[in-house]
């Protein structure tokens, strides 16, 4: 479990906040992390992460023609797009088509949650694959922690910030979510339930009883107590961690309080909702790296039915109930909300706003008689997926590749999930050729595919 999440919404104290800001700086420095060609538009990258394996059949890539035990119960929607057809339960994502590309043909061939989860969020695939490994700190970094190697942010005190995790594989965290080999100074800044933004707040909160003089005095006190051998990167360090404290962006960043209520409203006071609406909050203050994790953990409807909180998308049995009542309806909601709020501030061009999974779903609808439910679902598949980009120059109105009859493989443009993470790095104009080093001098390629430039104007 992560170090700074005990338990599910639990969150981060003082103490937690100012560790952390301490980055270690004895790293080298970046070597051949040049910004791309072409022209790069995004400052910030916002990756809504659907834990589980979102049903490519019932969403991006429905195939209203395949037989039913293919094409499932579902009918499809036109969209804004000439031809383009998605999932019938997305009727708002349907009117904003123009906006986005659809990618058909990502894939892989891990079929497990713990290592599929940990090779879309590094980029790299597990030593262990198809397996459900424990954290590990020879674990290679995660995206965001890498973005934070690689270019700090000047404007945010951290890089990388988590939101809505780390995700509980169902129960458990996987790895993947952290600074793996670089060290916990790059993990993200984890927050957990963002409905509880209060409390990350008054983490950022001086007490009465600690002004700003007197944490002024308590500052210079240990300036001229130090005696740090590596005086330069303990000055930087503590800068950082007093940004944190001092910051009033950062604090109005986390406060979703000054949200108008019809806001809060349009993007769902639900999880879900209330994570995306924070994450764009972070991205207005600067944040280069977000992750919003869609849900919290991959299959809680396991424990709680009743909870549409609770839902992740793996859906092996009851999919067609699931996704009707609890993550269609939602996930619609939202990041159609997600979509034209960005756009209506001016964040959309500069924003790259990528909706994706570690895998999809079966081709075949099958009752699988080793999990809940009693009607049929789908089970595990990375043969092929589906995912979804937009902002930052995107081509909106486009689709990328394709499937087969079945969406089962690629028949064109087969997409790897190193391409897609060179993809990402690409649009906030880091060389996904270039490399960084680890604190043994190591040197290693910031990701191991290429971009994918068609998707881009």
């Amino acid at each position: 479990m992560h170090p700074f999440v005990t338990r599910i919404g639990s969150l981060p104290s003082r103490r937690d906040w100012l560790a952390l800001g301490l980055a270690p700086l004895l790293a080298k420095a970046v070597l051949g992390a040049k910004p791309t060609t072409g022209k790069p538009r995004a400052k910030s990258v916002l990756v809504v992460f659907t834990s589980g394996g979102q049903s490519q059949h019932e969403t991006w890539d429905p195939k209203p023609n395949a037989p039913e035990e293919i094409r499932g119960a579902f009918g499809t929607i036109a969209t804004k797009t000439p031809g383009l057809r998605i999932g019938e339960h997305l009727p708002k994502l349907a009117t904003l088509s123009d906006k986005y590309a659809v990618v058909r043909s990502l894939t892989h061939d891990d079929v497990d949650h713990g290592s599929a989860c940990y090779l879309a969020l590094t980029g790299q695939f597990h030593p262990r694959k198809s397996s459900n490994p424990s954290v590990s700190p020879n674990d290679f970094p995660t995206l965001g922690a890498i973005v934070h190697r690689v270019r700090p942010s000047d404007r945010f005190p951290r890089s990388a910030v988590y939101l809505n995790g780390p995700i509980l594989l169902p129960e458990l965290t996987g790895p993947g979510n952290g600074g793996g080999f670089l060290g916990r100074g790059y993990d993200p800044l984890f927050l957990g339930d963002p409905n509880e933004a209060h409390q990350f707040v008054s983490g950022l909160t001086l007490p009465r009883e600690v002004p700003i003089d007197r944490l002024a005095i308590r500052r210079e006190l240990v300036r001229r107590l130090d005696r740090s051998p590596l005086p330069d990167q303990h000055t930087a360090t503590v800068r950082v961690a007093n940004d944190l404290l001092d910051s009033a962006r950062v604090r109005e960043a986390f406060d979703l309080s000054r949200e108008p209520e019809k806001v809060r409203d349009a993007y769902g006071r639900y999880r879900a909702g209330q994570t995306c609406l924070l994450a764009r909050r972070l991205v207005e203050a600067g944040v280069p790296w977000v992750t919003a994790f869609f849900n919290h953990t991959i299959r809680g409807q396991d424990t709680h039915p009743e909870s549409t909180d609770a839902y992740g998308w793996d859906t092996h049995n009851d999919i067609f109930t699931a996704l009707k009542d609890h993550l269609l309806p939602r996930f619609d909601q939202t990041i159609s909300t997600l979509l034209k709020d960005l756009d209506d501030r001016g964040l959309l061009q500069d924003t790259l706003v990528v909706c994706v999974g570690e895998f999809g779903r079966a081709p075949r609808v099958a009752l699988e008689k080793n999990f809940t439910g009693t009607s049929p679902g789908r089970k595990h598949w990375a043969g092929c997926y589906s995912a979804v980009l937009a902002g930052a120059g995107v081509r909106g109105g486009t689709v990328y590749g394709s499937s087969d009859r079945n969406a089962a493989y690629p028949q064109s443009d087969p997409l790897t999930p190193g391409d897609f993470t060179a993809t990402l790095f690409h649009a906030l104009g880091i060389d996904p050729s270039g490399h960084y080093t680890d604190p043994a001098n190591r040197p290693f390629r910031v990701a191991t595919g290429d971009p994918i430039t068609k998707l881009f104007e």
